[in-house]
């Protein structure tokens, strides 16, 4: 059976109806109402991100209850970055603003392995101007130290060149500057 151009046009038109209508059909039942008010957005999934319980505090929801490492992290090298870094998430710790759990401080090697996630030379992330790092365990061998040394042991972890600034004091080793 051949069909005349006639009937084969009437043919894509109507299909083009109904397939433009079947979208129209499918868009307006799956597309959520509050999709567009806000541009190109579903304006209630800011709602839903509300209700979403808050993971992760800023240093000052840690300083209020630790002021002995507020006051050094504050002065030192480290005071920009997050106290979650290094010891895991606020909601770990705090609910409703009571303690619920310890979060983990880190112990002899463990402060190395941390320290190293920003301060290894071969890691490359930032340039040496930005932040000071080291090779191990060339930097142990070059401070004359045993090879088994942590980080922590010159270094105070809140505020890394406290100890050595003292230390530099008490020998009479402060350079111009420092």
């Amino acid at each position: 059976m051949k069909l005349s151009y006639r009937m084969r046009l009437l043919l894509i038109v109507i299909s083009i109806g109904v397939l433009a209508g079947g979208g129209f059909f499918f868009k307006k039942i799956l597309i959520p109402d509050s999709f567009g008010i806000y541009g190109h957005y579903r304006a209630n999934a800011i709602a839903e991100a509300a209700l979403v319980p808050v993971r992760h505090g800023t240093n000052a929801s840690c300083f209020k209850c630790h002021p002995y490492e507020a006051k050094i992290h504050k002065k030192g090298q480290h005071q920009t970055i997050s106290c979650e870094f290094c010891h895991g998430t606020y909601a770990d710790h705090i609910k409703n603003g009571k303690k619920i759990g310890n979060l983990p401080v880190k112990k002899e090697k463990q402060i190395t392995t941390l320290c190293l996630r920003c301060h290894n030379t071969e890691i490359k992330a930032r340039p040496e101007h930005v932040i000071k790092t080291v090779a191990m365990p060339n930097h142990l061998k070059d401070q004359q130290v045993k090879l088994t040394h942590n980080c922590n042991q010159c270094h105070h972890v809140h505020a890394p060149l406290k100890y050595i600034i003292r230390a530099k004091q008490i020998t009479g080793l402060l350079e111009a500057g420092g």
